[in-house]
C-alpha cells in the first residue's frame, strides 16, 4: 500500500484558501486582476468617448448622453450577476457546490433572455429613448446611431458581466480579467480603426465595442470551465421562483445602485444641457474619469467580496472585519493620490479629450471639485458591497440609492438653478459626502450586531 496521502480536490484547495489564507495577501491577490479588469471595463466607455471627441463636440455629447442607457444596460447585468454571485460565496462556503451550479446556469439564462428583449424593445423606440435621456435636436441623429449599435450587443454585453461575476465570487477573479482585459484592448484598438479608416463616425465606436464585448464573451464562456470554476450548461438551467427571489434579494442592491447612477446621468444631462452642448460634453468627458477612477475602488471591493462572502457563509466573522478594514484603507490612499492628481493636473487631462475651451474649462472645474470628497467614496463603496453580499439587503440597498440617487438627484435639481454651472459643478461632491455619512452609520451597525466569536 502506497503512504501518499490523496491529494484534496480543487474544490477542496480552493475553499481552504479563501477561509483559511491570510487575509491581506488573499484580497490583494483577488483585489488585482479585479482592478484591471475594472479599468478594462471602464476602457470600453473611455475610449469610445476619447476617440469620438476628435470628431466634434456633439458627438461626444451624444455618447456621453448615451452612457445612461450603457448604465440601465450595465444595471440589469450586475443585478442578475452580483445577485446570483453573492449566493454562490456563500453556498461554496457553506459546501453546497451543486446548488451553486445551478444558480450559476438558471442566472445566465436569465440575464441573456432580458438582453434579447432589451435589445428589441430599445431599437424599436430609439429616437424616443434617447430623447428621453437628455439628447438635444443637435445631438439626437449621433446618439441614435450610437445607442442602436448598442442595444444589438445588448444579450452579449450582460451575459458577459454575469459570468464575470461568477467567476469573481468564486474566487477566480484572474480567470475573469483575461476575457475583460482582451475586450479593453480590442476596444481601443477597434475604436481608430471604425471610426476613422472606414469612416463610420459614431456609430463605428459602438461596432467597436460590441464586436469587443463579443470576444470577451467567447474568453469567458471558456473561462467558466477551466480549473474549478463553475461552467454554464444547459441542463443546470433551472428557473423557479426561489432562485429569482436569491437573486432578487442578493441583486437589489446593486440595480438601485446602477439604475439610480442611470436616472442621475439623464438629469445630470437635463441640467448640463441648459448650459448648452458644451457642458453635456464636459459632464460626459468628467464622468466617464471618475468612473475609471471609482473602478480601482470598485476592484479592490470585488477582492473583498468573496473573502466576505465565504467568511460570513463559514461564520468566520473575524476574518471578514480584518478584510473589510484592509478593503477600505487600501481603496482611500488610491483615492488622495487620484485625488491629488487630478487637482494638479485637471486642465491638460481634459485636453486630451477636448480642444474646446469651455469644454475644457467646465470639465477642468468640476473634476477639481469632485477630486476634493474623492477620498470618502471607498468607504461608501465597501460598506454597500459587504453589506449586499451578507445580504443585509436593505441598508445595501440604502447605500447604494445614496450617493448615486438619493443625494445626487435631489442636489441636481437644486443647486444649479441656485448657483447656476457653479452648482452642478459641485453637485456630485456634496452627494459623496452625504452618501459617506449614512454608510458610516450602517456599517457601524452592522459591526455592532455581527457576533465577535468565530464558529
Amino acid at each position: 500500500m502506497s503512504d501518499t496521502a490523496p491529494q484534496p480536490s480543487k474544490e477542496a484547495r480552493k475553499y481552504q484558501k479563501m477561509l483559511e489564507a491570510p487575509v491581506k495577501p488573499l484580497i490583494a491577490s483577488l483585489a488585482l486582476p479585479s482592478i484591471i479588469s475594472m479599468m478594462c471595463t471602464s476602457f470600453y466607455n473611455m475610449a469610445d468617448t476619447y476617440f469620438v471627441s476628435k470628431i466634434d463636440t456633439a458627438s461626444t455629447a451624444a455618447v456621453g448622453v448615451t452612457f445612461a442607457t450603457m448604465a440601465i444596460i450595465h444595471a440589469i447585468a450586475f443585478f442578475f450577476g452580483i445577485g446570483s454571485g453573492n449566493s454562490i460565496s456563500r453556498l461554496l462556503g457553506a459546501r453546497r457546490r451543486p446548488e451553486a451550479e445551478t444558480m450559476a446556469s438558471t442566472s445566465f439564462l436569465y440575464v441573456f433572455l432580458c438582453g434579447l428583449l432589451i435589445a428589441v424593445v430599445g431599437n424599436l423606440f430609439a429616437p424616443q429613448l434617447a430623447t428621453l435621456i437628455g439628447s438635444t435636436p443637435t445631438i439626437l441623429p449621433y446618439a441614435v446611431q450610437y445607442m442602436s449599435v448598442i442595444l444589438v450587443g445588448a444579450p452579449v454585453m450582460m451575459s458577459s458581466l454575469v459570468m464575470n461575476n461568477h467567476l469573481r465570487f468564486q474566487g477566480s477573479a484572474a480567470f475573469a480579467m483575461v476575457g475583460i482585459t482582451i475586450g479593453g484592448f480590442l476596444n481601443v484598438f477597434l475604436d481608430p480603426l471604425f471610426i476613422f479608416q472606414f469612416h463610420l463616425g459614431v456609430a463605428g465606436a459602438a461596432y467597436a465595442t460590441i464586436l469587443s464585448q463579443f470576444v470577451s464573451f467567447c474568453i469567458l464562456l471558456f473561462m467558466t470551465r477551466q480549473g474549478a470554476n463553475i461552467p454554464i450548461r444547459l441542463k443546470n438551467m433551472h428557473p423557479s421562483w426561489p432562485i429569482l427571489k436569491e437573486i432578487i434579494a442578493g441583486g437589489a442592491p446593486s440595480l438601485i445602485r446602477q439604475g439610480t447612477q442611470s436616472l442621475s446621468t439623464i438629469f445630470l444631462n437635463v441640467a448640463a444641457g441648459a448650459f448648452g452642448d458644451a457642458a453635456i460634453a464636459a459632464m460626459s468627458i468628467v464622468t466617464r474619469l471618475s468612473f475609471f477612477a471609482a473602478s480601482v475602488i470598485i476592484g479592490f471591493g470585488q477582492g473583498f467580496q468573496p473573502v466576505c462572502g465565504f467568511s460570513y457563509g463559514a461564520k468566520k466573522y473575524r476574518r471578514l472585519r480584518e478584510g473589510f478594514w484592509f478593503a477600505v484603507k487600501s481603496g482611500t490612499l488610491f483615492a488622495l493620490i487620484a485625488a491629488a492628481a487630478a487637482i494638479v493636473w485637471a486642465v491638460p487631462i481634459l485636453e486630451q479629450f477636448r480642444d474646446d475651451p469651455l469644454v475644457i474649462a467646465i470639465g477642468s472645474r468640476t473634476l477639481r471639485c469632485q477630486a476634493l470628497t474623492f477620498f470618502l467614496v471607498p468607504l461608501t463603496i465597501l460598506t454597500n458591497m459587504c453589506l449586499q453580499t451578507t445580504r443585509k439587503t436593505a441598508g445595501a440597498m440604502l447605500v447604494a440609492a445614496g450617493r448615486s440617487g438619493l443625494f445626487l438627484i435631489p442636489t441636481l435639481l437644486v443647486l444649479p438653478r441656485a448657483l447656476g454651472i457653479t452648482g452642478l459643478e459641485w453637485s456630485q461632491s456634496v452627494s459623496d459626502l452625504c452618501g459617506f455619512l449614512l454608510a458610516v452609520v450602517l456599517i457601524r451597525k452592522f459591526f455592532q450586531k455581527l457576533p465577535e466569536g468565530e464558529k
